[in-house]
Formats: C-alpha cells, sequence, structure tokens
C-alpha cells in the first residue's frame, strides 16, 4: 500500500502490519484485538459448563461444536494481535492478572440450559451487530479475522434461537426457563456495546482512525431494533417497561441500562469475575507440559 497512514485512511483502505501507523493506533488496535480474542476465550466457559449436562447427544454435539469455534475465534484474534508486535503469551498473563478487561457479558453465570439458547440468541445476535462493521475495519488483519468470526457467530445464533422455539414449543417448565433466561440476559446483552456514547472516551478516535464504523449507542438502537421482532416470533416478553416502537422515529425506543451495574462488571465485581479469571488461570498453568513439550519438539526438529 502507498501512501501515509493519514492518505490510507482517507482512501478507506486498509492499514497492514507492515505499514507505517500512529503509536496510538498501535495502542488501539493492540488492546482492542486482544480484548475481544480474551473474550471469545472467557466466553466459552458459561456454555461449557452445559457439555456434560446437555439434555441429548444433539444438544450435547452442537454445544460442543460451538465452544469449539469460540475457542478459534480467540486463536484467530491473537494471531492478528502478534502482527503488531505483541507476544501471546504476554496477552494471556494480561488477561490472568486482570490487566486486561473482557467482554463484561461472560461475567454472568448460565444457570439453566436454556441460557444455551438465550446466550445464542442474544449475546452472541448482540456481537453480530457489533462485530460485521468490523469486517471492514481499517486493520486488514483484524477485518480479515472477523468475515469467518461472523459467518460462525451467525450460525451460533441460528442455534440459540431454535433451541429457544424447541423449548418454546414443549413443557411449561421449558417456557418458563426460557422467559427467565431471556430475562437476566437482556440488559447484560445491551451493556455489550459498551458505555453511552457521552461516556465513551475511544469512540471518536476510532471512527476517525477506521477501526470502528458506528458508535455504541447506534449499535445498541440496531441491535433493540433487530430483537423485538425476534422476542415477538419466540413468544417471550423483554423486560423493559418503557419499549415501545416509535412511528416518528421508526425504531424502538428502550429503557436505560443500569450503568452502576455495568461499571462493576467491569471493576471486577460482576457474578463471576473471580471465577472466569480462576478457571483461566488453572487452565494455563495445567497446560504448561504441553506448552513445554511443543517448544522441545520444534528446537529437536530445528536441529535435525
Amino acid at each position: 500500500m502507498t501512501g501515509s497512514f493519514e492518505e490510507i485512511i482517507a482512501r478507506d483502505q486498509r492499514i497492514e502490519p507492515r505499514d507505517e501507523m500512529p503509536d496510538g493506533y498501535r495502542a488501539t488496535m493492540i488492546r482492542q484485538i486482544s480484548q475481544h480474542a480474551h473474550s471469545e476465550i472467557i466466553g466459552m466457559q458459561p456454555e461449557g459448563t452445559w457439555i456434560t449436562r446437555a439434555p441429548s447427544l444433539r444438544r450435547k454435539a452442537i454445544l460442543l461444536a460451538k465452544v469449539q469455534d469460540e475457542a478459534g475465534h480467540g486463536l484467530y484474534l491473537y494471531s492478528a494481535a502478534e502482527t503488531l508486535g505483541v507476544d501471546r503469551e504476554d496477552l494471556t498473563e494480561r488477561l490472568i492478572s486482570g490487566k486486561q478487561k473482557y467482554s463484561s457479558i461472560f461475567n454472568y453465570p448460565a444457570l439453566t440450559f436454556a441460557d444455551v439458547g438465550v446466550i445464542g440468541w442474544l449475546v452472541d445476535g448482540a456481537a453480530i451487530c457489533n462485530q460485521v462493521p468490523l469486517c471492514r475495519s481499517s486493520y486488514g488483519p483484524y477485518a480479515r479475522a472477523m468475515i469467518r468470526i461472523c459467518k460462525e457467530e451467525s450460525f451460533h445464533q441460528r442455534q440459540g434461537y431454535e433451541l429457544l422455539m424447541t423449548m418454546m414449543r414443549g413443557t411449561d417448565g421449558q417456557r418458563r426457563m426460557v422467559r427467565d433466561a431471556t430475562d437476566r440476559w437482556w440488559w447484560p446483552s445491551l451493556m455489550m456495546f459498551g458505555p453511552p456514547d457521552a461516556e465513551s472516551p475511544n469512540t471518536a478516535q476510532s471512527l476517525a482512525w477506521r477501526v470502528k464504523r458506528h458508535t455504541n449507542d447506534e449499535l445498541r438502537q440496531r441491535f433493540v431494533d433487530l430483537a423485538v421482532p425476534q422476542a415477538e416470533a419466540l413468544g417471550v416478553t423483554l423486560p423493559d417497561p418503557v419499549l415501545r416502537w416509535n412511528e416518528e422515529r421508526g425504531r424502538y425506543d428502550f429503557g436505560e441500562v443500569d450503568w452502576t451495574e455495568f461499571k462493576q462488571v467491569i471493576a471486577g465485581n460482576g457474578p463471576c469475575n473471580a471465577q472466569r479469571i480462576a478457571q483461566r488461570r488453572a487452565a494455563h498453568e495445567d497446560g504448561a507440559w504441553v506448552r513445554e513439550a511443543a517448544e522441545a519438539y520444534a528446537a529437536k526438529e530445528a536441529v535435525a
């Protein structure tokens, strides 16, 4: 790519690893991509607890495949981050030491099997709204990784919705489980888009650098507009008394997110923050022998 960083951005083209870039841009991309990667890896945990308890072999296979996909997403994204000159081992250390964050949504527990469906429908649905514009992000490796990730997330969303439709055609107990899970995950799903635009410290610069294409509030509104008709088709009521169609705006009006709760979860005080990090740290430590064996084998092959 020819031209300065500013010229490439102005032409709406891609910044590649060998291109010169401002230190601030590099730091922004490292922060965003690594936190995204951490979110995919930590995101395996809530649903992963249901793999051994899935109600059928079919549901077990579906859930196992989905959790495996999330691991793959994390690996794609760590690879993209490494093109910016960071080390994957260092990123993992930042995660398990609490120096880097991940999506607040994964600090909530999956209490019933209906949560597996609602996570697919709402959490992955919110992720899709967030991530599809990132396929046009200005940083090439990130944008290319997002293409496959978005395709797989779209499939996960359909899987979750299909599970919920099946449960809503089931017993009264199953329908109660779906409604309860919807009530618990709705507001945390809206928090996934980040703080309101007026309180988002990174949005303006990310838009100028074309890392992002839409503000947090724009994406949150789009998600609500998509989710309400889906909820109606499913037969559940979203837990927001303010939620209603605004004919003048051509959009849905909805209530205010509890930003105090959001800040508490981000600060590490959510229902499962400590548990999620402890499990990730234990997995990393338990896997040390695998990494050591791989390094020893690589060194042996290099000598041969």
